[in-house]
């Protein structure tokens, strides 16, 4: 199966590059199942239904989002009638929408994909790990899932390595979102499970992790804010993580940084050219 996780969308700038580039990648990959996460969408903060819409009309079969889940009001309304837009998993329970579902791909394959949000220097939230565990048991690779794609939106590498190695051998892909600075660790972990740090942000690099930098430096050199954060807006590169897996199995075996546009050294999914 191919399999296309694309990091954070930022503003416009990054909304602009994903529904100018999935629709192609979609085609020319012959892409199986796509992952965005969303969460930065709506002017670097949230997502909107209308926006999420855009996501999904451009091949996009599932939205994650993190911690400014909430940041556009309307998300705790829509979220509960569109399942294919998912927020972390271990929010408490009575939390609107869920953290995890069962899709199916292009190919008729069954992928189950869960966001999940980390606690370090995070929001106190529930238990990551319990909740992926118990997302991992009712719903195991290889028996009702044909492939699992895990969303660890964390602060800290370590934990996102954590969650890699406690996955491995029962997820397809593990990818950390969050940080919005791709990693240069992609790899398949020793029991078959693909793993990335972090896909990296699709918005404009030019920037403070995809916001204008006058506002950032600001409050970074006087420490005291003038003004709200706003997304650079200028052209963007799509980040992501491409990989393949064994239909068998649904084991990773093969796995890609991609970057495409913008400012950043290019990468694409060679081994699907």
């Amino acid at each position: 199966m191919r399999l296309l996780f694309i990091g954070d969308i930022v503003g416009r700038a990054g909304r602009s590059v994903l529904l100018e580039r999935l629709p192609g990648l979609r085609r020319d990959w012959k892409l199986d199942f796509v992952v965005v996460n969303a969460e930065n969408a709506a002017g670097g903060f949230g997502i909107t239904e209308g926006i999420a819409q855009e996501f999904l009309d451009a091949g996009a079969d599932c939205l994650t989002l993190g911690n400014h889940s909430w940041d556009q009001k309307e998300a705790l309304v829509f979220i509960d009638r569109q399942p294919r837009l998912l927020r972390p998993l271990n929010y408490p329970p009575g939390t609107p929408g869920r953290g995890a579902n069962l899709f199916e791909a292009q190919n008729g394959a069954r992928v189950l994909v869960m966001n999940v949000l980390g606690r370090v220097f995070m929001e106190p939230l529930d238990d990551p790990f319990a909740g992926v565990e118990r997302e991992l048991a009712a719903c195991p690779l290889g028996l009702a899932a044909d492939a699992v794609l895990i969303d660890a939106h964390c602060e800290t590498t370590s934990e996102k390595y954590a969650m890699g190695h406690f996955c491995d051998g029962r997820a397809s892909l593990v990818v950390g979102t969050h940080t919005h600075v791709p990693t240069a660790d992609a790899q398949i972990l020793p029991h078959g499970t693909a793993y990335q740090t972090d896909a990296g942000m699709t918005g404009d690099y030019d920037s403070v992790i995809g916001m204008d930098k006058e506002e950032p430096l600001r409050r970074f050199t006087r420490r005291i804010p003038s003004g709200r954060f706003e997304p650079a807006l200028g052209p963007a590169t799509l980040c992501g993580v491409a990989v393949e897996t064994d239909d068998s199995t649904g084991l990773a075996t093969r796995i890609a940084p991609v970057r495409l546009g913008g400012r950043l050294p290019q990468a694409r999914a060679g081994f699907w050219e």
